[in-house]
């Protein structure tokens, strides 16, 4: 059992969580939730024994085995099956073991390890190995490739993989379902649900936390809460506290006035200075704390647009893609006002492809995009933080977009935004990702969109901030089309949904639960294809492939080198942090004569954060038209 007493960390300055104590019972499947920046990283980072606690006591087993996911993958030769079964320690090591004792020619040694390895399930090992990919979205033909002839977001997968292989009894994932999409985390949710270790993750995807986890750990005002139960319980717990405490509030208050009354009235008097004395002190005793604050006092909201033309835009039979490779074919869409349409399929297939189209940031590569005269499009994108300027605040921003407003005007809407006072002429580069998404989101907001297209809209919001999201977006009057790993988001959003998959875009009859049992019989059909019936596929022309793979290695190469250097770069700035985290830790710099030299530390960290964000952004959106392309040439190869 982890055992948590009085606990407190302080970062930086200052003090992230304080006074806390808590425990968490094995085998429960635990999810750490919290505003972004409330400590959630700095709290993993201390049951992995990183850091060490400024106050109280933090108890893990000392006989628990620990896994997470790695954040550097190396280029290596090894392939992806291999790589994965890494994770499974003790099998690697019976396995060295084994190794010498036949080099030794060592016979009873030998038949000992054979029996150790009998006995971990070491005869299914690739088979499980196998099906943990295959659930993240590898192909079996896939599995022998080289981890290096992965981009960076499927060698995140492969880290995934192989924290699962581990045989951990304290698993800690941050944010696992970052880089998956929707099929994958399902089959995650299944796969943890079935977990025999202590899990902790800490996730801003509601229906995952709700799926998987028996209780959350909740930061908030600087203390680490328990609570019983999944997400939607520990919401309906917490009300119930903010109700309470809001009722014992006001009840003091009630009294505070009743005795600041008397003690106005008698102060003075000889003959009542006594007992006015008491007042005093029983006011003194009154509780002075104001009610517990809903997370966010941001509340976001659509403007009316000025008109709603019917349709908004019109696909028929549309290609799209990029240069003269065709990615979707044949689309057909027609877009009115009341439009709520949510993308699925797989990554890669295509849906941010689609998504540019209706952008007007890609050009149809044949049939036609009509628009309707009056039509206004407001689109977030994968990278939408990189179109911002990071030298200009949010006021400027909007001052840009509108030369007729005032400036009281704008900073008022700002202000709803959570953009007031200093926070709106700040620059942007010192932002979070949080505050950069809520800038972008705003800039979207001010211009009255009739069409909204949203990929990944929540990628840098807090649970928090994807609530009030989803609230403005149900309220939303024109057309939404949104693409999404967030279930919730979705679930709550949108009123249909089409699949994009295999270079078609479909209406999908059903909702969420219905494409998961669609999934899983896509995946029993799968299996249950005999192997004498794909080798009787005509086998390609070896000259005509080889043409082909060159063609497409030439056609990817500027992405790739893209991805590389951002890799390279993002790596640079890891270890930078990594070296101001460490400067940051010694205790002597928080004097006062080492100010100056403090405030330049955490300076050049904010600085860095910034600049790690950017690489962060560019290659996700590198990464997401790699895959895109991927898919394409996998597609086409098969037809062959």
């Amino acid at each position: 059992m982890i055992t948590a007493e009085n606990l407190a960390l302080l970062r930086g300055g200052s003090t992230l969580f304080e006074d806390s104590s808590f425990q968490i019972f094995p085998q429960h499947r635990v999810g750490l939730v919290g505003k972004n920046g409330c400590g959630k990283s700095s709290l993993f980072a201390l049951f992995r024994g990183e850091l060490q606690a400024d106050e109280g006591q933090l108890h893990v087993p000392a006989k628990w085995r620990f896994a997470s996911v790695a954040q550097d993958t190396p280029a290596l030769e090894q392939s992806a099956l291999s790589y994965v079964i890494d994770g499974d320690r003790p099998f690697r090591q019976l396995q060295a073991e084994l190794a010498q004792a036949e080099t030794a020619e060592d016979g009873h040694r030998m038949a000992e390890l054979h029996d150790q390895l009998a006995a971990i399930g070491s005869f299914d090992i690739e088979a499980r190995a196998s099906a943990m990919l295959a659930g993240l979205g590898f192909a079996q033909e896939q599995l022998q490739n080289p981890v290096k002839a992965f981009s960076g977001g499927w060698r995140m997968r492969l880290n995934l993989a192989q924290a699962l292989m581990a045989r951990a009894d304290l698993l800690l994932l941050d944010e696992p379902t970052n880089h998956l999409d929707v099929d994958a985390i399902f089959w995650l949710e299944d796969y943890l649900k079935q977990f025999s270790g202590t899990l902790i993750l800490i996730s801003h995807d509601r229906d995952f936390l709700d799926q998987v986890c028996t209780d959350i750990l909740h930061i908030e005002h600087q203390r680490v809460n328990a609570y019983r139960g999944n997400y939607s319980q520990f919401e309906a717990q917490r009300a119930e506290q903010l109700a309470q405490q809001q009722s014992q509030y006001e009840k003091a208050q009630v009294m505070r006035q009743h005795l600041q009354s008397y003690v106005d009235r008698f102060r003075y008097k000889a003959s009542k200075a006594k007992q006015a004395q008491s007042r005093l002190k029983a006011i003194e005793k009154l509780p002075t704390q104001a009610p517990l604050r809903a997370q966010s006092d941001i509340q976001f909201r659509f403007l009316e647009p000025p008109q709603l033309p019917n349709p908004l835009m019109t696909l028929r039979d549309a290609q799209a893609g990029y240069d003269e490779t065709v990615v979707l074919h044949s689309i057909k869409l027609n877009l009115v006002p009341g439009t709520r349409l949510g993308l699925l399929g797989r990554n890669g297939a295509g849906k941010s492809t689609l998504i540019k189209l209706l952008a007007g940031e890609l050009p149809p590569l044949g049939g036609e995009r009509v628009v309707s005269q009056g039509l206004r499009i407001g689109y977030f994108a994968q990278h939408q933080l990189e179109t911002l300027d990071m030298q200009a605040s949010a006021l400027l921003h909007l001052q840009r977009l509108d030369r007729h407003a005032t400036e009281q005007q704008l900073r008022d809407f700002l202000g709803k935004l959570g953009f007031s006072g200093d926070d709106a002429t700040r620059a942007v580069e010192p932002m979070s990702g949080g505050e950069k998404a809520r800038l972008a989101l705003a800039i979207i907001i001010y211009q009255k969109p009739n069409l909204l297209l949203l990929d990944e809209p929540t990628n840098h919001l807090d649970l928090s901030l994807r609530d009030t999201l989803v609230d403005a977006l149900q309220d939303y009057q024109g057309a939404l089309i949104v693409v999404a790993h967030d279930r919730h988001l979705l679930r709550t959003t949108v009123d249909e949904f089409c699949l994009v998959a295999g270079g078609q875009v479909q209406p999908f009859d059903g909702d969420l639960d219905d494409y998961h049992r669609w999934l899983q019989e896509q995946a029993s059909a799968s299996k249950s294809k005999s192997a004498p019936a794909a080798g009787q596929r005509q086998a390609p022309d070896r000259k005509e492939q080889k043409r082909r793979e060159a063609q497409f290695r030439q056609q990817v190469a500027p992405l790739k080198k893209r991805i590389e250097q951002r890799e390279a770069e993002i790596s640079q700035l890891e270890q930078q942090l990594e070296q101001l985290h460490e400067q940051l830790s010694d205790a002597s710099l928080y004097d006062d004569a080492n100010k100056a030299q403090l405030q330049d530390l955490l300076q050049q960290q904010t600085a860095i954060k910034q600049q790690l964000e950017q690489a962060e952004a560019d290659w996700m959106a590198a990464e997401e038209e790699l895959a895109e392309h991927q898919q394409l040439f996998a597609d086409s190869h098969d037809t062959i």
